[in-house]
């Protein structure tokens, strides 16, 4: 019996070592970069210089068949109490944040400036660069986060990238504790969030016609 139980025990490790080993170098490699090519994830980004020495980067893209235009309005509106983060929004609320994603622009909440903050639960999110159709870089108020738009046209479509990145020596704790969790958990709901913009900028297009 006793033999049996440290042969489980041993088995029950080393299947645990092999998952580790294949997720930190495959799955979460993949993961990491969602989209984007080796010259987007290993390239500078707008906001980088924000934070020049972060512990953990992510680089995710997606390509939207839209001008630039049609895909900026999604992105000035975002935020809880504002247009939403175009991902699971009850996943948001179970985790305490009151977001309700819109599918319209609203003309109100274009007019995003430099300096403005988007109140989140414990912080809040500045924006520390805005280039009309072309960036916008936010920084969390406790200085742990920089999260950066960029959109680089090319024939009429539009590549859109999204950068994290983290310094987390500065992540409260509770955040340190969750952080094998949070990390893959915020590539599903980036992924979300990106394919969402995708379809409501190219559905924005299609109406706007040819320019």
């Amino acid at each position: 019996m006793r033999m049996r139980t440290a042969l489980a025990a041993v088995g029950a490790t080393a299947t645990a070592a092999a998952a580790g080993l294949v997720y930190g170098r495959v799955v979460r490699p993949w993961h990491m970069h969602w989209g984007a090519t080796p010259e987007e994830a290993a390239g500078p980004a707008p906001g980088d210089e924000l934070m020049p020495d972060p512990g953990v980067v992510a680089t995710r893209a997606i390509d939207v068949d839209a001008p630039p235009s049609a895909v900026w309005p999604w992105l000035v509106q975002m935020g809880p109490g504002r247009g939403g983060a175009y991902t699971y929004d009850w996943i948001e609320r179970r985790l305490g944040i009151d977001i309700r994603n819109t599918d319209r622009i609203i003309p109100e909440l274009q007019n995003l400036k430099v300096g403005d903050e988007i109140p989140m639960p414990g912080y809040a999110m500045r924006v520390e660069r805005l280039d009309p159709e072309r960036a916008m870089v936010m920084r969390s108020s406790n200085h742990a986060w920089v999260w950066s738009f960029e959109l680089q046209p090319a024939a009429g479509h539009t590549r859109l990238i999204s950068r994290n990145r983290f310094d987390t020596a500065l992540l409260p704790l509770r955040d340190k504790l969750a952080y094998p969790v949070i990390e893959p958990g915020s590539w599903v709901m980036e992924r979300k969030m990106l394919r969402t913009i995708k379809q409501r900028a190219e559905r924005l297009a299609r109406a706007q016609g040819p320019a």
